[in-house]
């Protein structure tokens, strides 16, 4: 369990889209949205909707503006402080693309 977080903050599971703007990988839940009805977010290797729910160990793959990034969901707290966000997952990879082979969303 995170330090400094009650149990009572910590739920088993999410919505994607909220996951993204509260782990503050992306800033806004309606950018998260648009992300991923793009469908630049893969979950556990499969094309995920904003809608989806997120597990704890789940692997998630966005595409975002000229970077691919890969996580690792470690927790699902509902109101995490600036300093905890980062630690509701693990950044598995970040990878620089060529904007224009993959236009940014």
């Amino acid at each position: 369990m995170l330090s400094g977080m009650s149990a009572r903050k910590t739920k088993l599971l999410m919505r994607l889209d909220k996951f993204l703007k509260l782990s503050r990988i992306i800033k806004r839940r309606t950018v998260a949205k648009k992300v991923s009805e793009a469908e630049n977010i893969k979950v556990n290797g499969k094309t995920a909707k904003p809608s989806l729910v997120l597990k704890v160990n789940d692997l998630v793959s966005l595409q975002y503006y000229t970077k691919i990034i890969t996580i690792r969901v470690t927790s699902l707290t509902e109101n995490p402080s600036k300093e905890n966000s980062a630690l509701m997952y693990d950044l598995i990879s970040e990878e620089k693309i060529n904007i224009n082979e993959n236009p940014p969303v």
